[in-house]
């Protein structure tokens, strides 16, 4: 058995150091594929509630118009996807709960071409959030109570010829695994 120096030094030689989440200022580090965005308006409060905007063209997020809005709910523990669009950016605004949105860049021209990025939405830090087409991703709700999210993606939605190709989530061509609790659709 080894001694208490020996069991710290044995730990720590396997153990995997956290990745920096927050720079000096105390913001969030999040990486992103590239084309993908993330666009935050401040939460006006007043003694009747909260006001957030969620879209307008006077932003230039992007120069692509909003042609299609709904919203998603997805239960606790359950993840949507992997999902890929050849014609169309989606664009995420979490309404409520708290969902992690994983994405897989497999375009050979992108600067970030093999690269997986993951982003927490929550109910407590609210901002627009895009996924550029040719892009895989995964929602996953990673919280405790359902998670409800709009879209507004770049494209309206063609009934005869959906844009929408799918992975199952355990896919061996995507380098991410979900926690093992996690049900995938």
């Amino acid at each position: 058995m080894p001694n208490d120096d020996e069991s710290l030094a044995l730990t720590l030689a396997v153990a995997v150091a956290d990745p920096r989440s927050v720079d000096a200022s105390g913001h969030t580090m999040r990486g992103l594929p590239d084309g993908s965005k993330i666009f935050r308006r401040p939460v006006l409060v007043d003694d009747r509630g909260e006001l957030q905007e969620i879209y307008s063209a006077a932003w230039d997020m992007d120069d692509i118009p909003v042609r299609h809005l709904y919203m998603v709910t997805i239960l606790p523990g359950v993840v949507k996807g992997w999902a890929l669009h050849k014609h169309h950016t989606d664009r995420y605004f979490l309404i409520s709960g708290r969902m992690q949105v994983v994405m897989y860049d497999p375009r050979p021209n992108s600067a970030t071409f093999g690269g997986v990025f993951s982003v927490t939405l929550s109910d407590r830090d609210r901002f627009v959030l895009s996924v550029p087409d040719h892009v895989w991703h995964a929602d996953y709700n990673c919280g405790t109570t359902e998670a409800a999210f709009l879209n507004m993606p770049t494209r309206a939605y063609d009934p005869a010829n959906p844009d929408k190709y799918r992975l199952p989530i355990d896919s061996p061509l995507i380098p991410y695994r979900f926690p093992s609790t996690a049900r995938g659709y």
